[in-house]
């Protein structure tokens, strides 16, 4: 395992993610701790709807979001060796899409609040509140910071910005716990939060163009007539995007609409301690395709790369899960209280998801540097049909549990789509075995 670290992209990686896993640590003990205060203070039912509030706006953000960050490291990826055209481009384009697509979501998510906010759970009463957290989406649905940063190589900083949402909503609740604040408080606790964790990002990333002196030349523009095949790779990265958001806050809806805000918060609750032991893998994932999108991939780097990713996260995520399996009961009645013990047999149901995360971590990234950024969408479309058929079902009959299960099942489709891609692309892009 020596001759490991003697690999720099190795290197590269195990210092990116640690980055990373520092900030990843400290953002996942405050968003317990801050589900903790929100569930003891508001109940079962109200932190259901909280949660509902906060997904549909994620939700719509998914749907219409480009992944922007994708594009700039796709064709900036080379700007750290002197190469700033295409990343001053890309920078632009990405720019464009976000302002485009943050502005169009967010008067469709208030305009459909109405119609789609009494299905998955929320009631009347909420819904002007929900339709103000939806102007959060301009800011929710940009991910060009994050791309600059990751393109320039500033993982350190893309770190620590991902603390300051949660870090900063534990502090504010945490004030508005002890001041015995209700409902609405809570939402704006939630609002006014995301939007600082937001224009954190976008602060971070003009400071280190300002630095690097790029500023000059980056223009906003959705005719990017320099960067072939860009407004593909952007659609299709916008598909996976959306496709993947049904595993996050369109999940979250569709337990609300069949169980109820009790049921979406149960089901909350048990993803929060679940994604837990995902981290390791989720790091590694960030950290690996800006990595890989600079390597040969016909030669045997990037695959010995992907394989000791897959072995080091796998230790950290067995940890993680052995915590939750012999200690899950007591930490939820602990942190949560006894209303939501209900949640921890859902928990172990969704333990399968880390399993899986480390030996998919890579997939994805590996297929978009491969120019096949339609793989991880015919995987995830795969596997969001499973799990939109399973789900209602399953939640009829086995409630909470049945919903983590379509889950699981859901993840297991798509991860096996993307396995049998990816093996596909080794072979095609391998040398041939001399005669």
């Amino acid at each position: 395992m020596k001759h490991w670290f003697k690999d720099q992209h190795f290197r590269s990686l195990l210092k990116n993610s640690g980055y990373l896993a520092v900030s990843k640590v400290v953002a996942l003990i405050a968003q317990i701790a801050t589900m903790s205060l929100a569930a003891h203070a508001l109940g079962v039912l109200l932190l259901g709807a909280l949660i509902l509030i906060d997904s549909y706006a994620r939700a719509i953000s998914g749907i219409a979001k480009f992944q922007s960050w994708q594009l700039i490291v796709r064709y900036g990826s080379r700007a750290l060796q002197g190469e700033h055209d295409d990343f001053k481009a890309s920078t632009g384009f990405a720019f464009a899409l976000d302002v485009v697509s943050g502005i169009g979501g967010m008067f469709a998510a208030i305009v459909l609040m109405p119609f789609i906010g009494p299905w998955v759970g929320i009631t009347p009463s909420q819904i002007w509140l929900a339709m103000l957290y939806c102007t959060l989406l301009p800011t929710m649905a940009a991910a060009t910071p994050t791309g600059i940063l990751r393109a320039l190589d500033r993982f350190d900083q893309i770190s620590w910005a991902d603390t300051v949402t949660p870090i900063s909503r534990l502090f504010i609740v945490l004030g508005v716990y002890l001041l015995g604040g209700g409902f609405v408080a809570y939402v704006a606790a939630w609002y006014a939060t995301t939007l600082a964790g937001d224009l954190y990002d976008w602060f971070l990333a003009w400071r280190e163009l300002r630095r690097r002196g790029l500023l000059r030349g980056i223009r906003p523009t959705l005719k990017p007539d320099t960067l072939p095949g860009a407004w593909r790779f952007a659609i299709q990265v916008n598909l996976t995007a959306s496709v993947q958001s049904v595993w996050g806050p369109i999940a979250r809806l569709a337990v609300g609409g069949l169980l109820g805000a009790a049921g979406a918060a149960l089901f909350r609750i048990a993803s929060v301690l679940s994604d837990g032991a995902s981290k390791p893998a989720d790091l590694l994932a960030k950290a690996f395709y800006p990595e890989v999108a600079r390597m040969d991939l016909s030669s045997k780097k990037p695959w010995k790369l992907m394989l000791r990713g897959s072995a080091l996260a796998s230790g950290f995520a067995l940890i993680a899960i052995l915590i939750l399996l012999l200690g899950g009961k007591p930490i939820v009645a602990f942190l949560f209280g006894k209303d939501f013990l209900a949640a921890y047999d859902a928990m172990l149901i969704l333990m399968v998801v880390p399993f899986l995360s480390v030996f998919s971590f890579a997939l994805s990234p590996m297929l978009y540097a491969l120019d096949r950024p339609d793989g991880p969408l015919k995987a995830r479309l795969f596997g969001t049909i499973i799990f939109f058929l399973t789900i209602a079902p399953l939640c009829w009959n086995f409630g909470v549990n049945g919903a983590a299960i379509a889950f699981v099942i859901g993840n297991l489709g798509a991860v096996g789509t993307m396995m049998w891609q990816l093996r596909g692309e080794h072979r095609r892009v391998r040398p041939p075995k001399p005669a």
